[in-house]
């Protein structure tokens, strides 16, 4: 009877982390994607950057002209994150324009 109980302890024991896991990380974001801010326009609004002229993405707010460039260079993206994933702009950059881009696939 001992010998059950203690067993049965063990196995509780050993269990009972693995049961609370799940909710230390139930509130946390599995995507790594980096969300959009409540304040950024309509995506119909934001401008392509599979498909917007040097002159389009200028005129996101707080692009640069060479931040510009090297997005053109490096076309095409399957989605905004690419331009952080291969490396194209800073996570600085990125931050300042990833409420006005967006990534379209096929042509407009």
């Amino acid at each position: 009877m001992f010998n059950r109980l203690c067993q049965t302890i063990v196995v509780v024991a050993a269990l009972l982390p693995a049961a609370c896991l799940p909710a230390q990380y139930r509130d946390r974001d599995t995507t790594s994607a980096h969300k959009t801010s409540d304040k950024a326009p309509l995506p119909e609004a934001r401008t392509d950057i599979n498909h917007a002229s040097l002159e389009q993405l200028l005129k996101v707010p707080g692009m640069t002209e060479t931040w510009a460039r090297r997005i053109i260079r490096f076309r095409p993206y399957r989605t905004k994150n690419d331009l952080l994933d291969k490396g194209i702009v800073t996570s600085q950059a990125y931050d300042r324009i990833k409420d006005y881009i967006i990534a379209h696939k096929d042509a407009q």
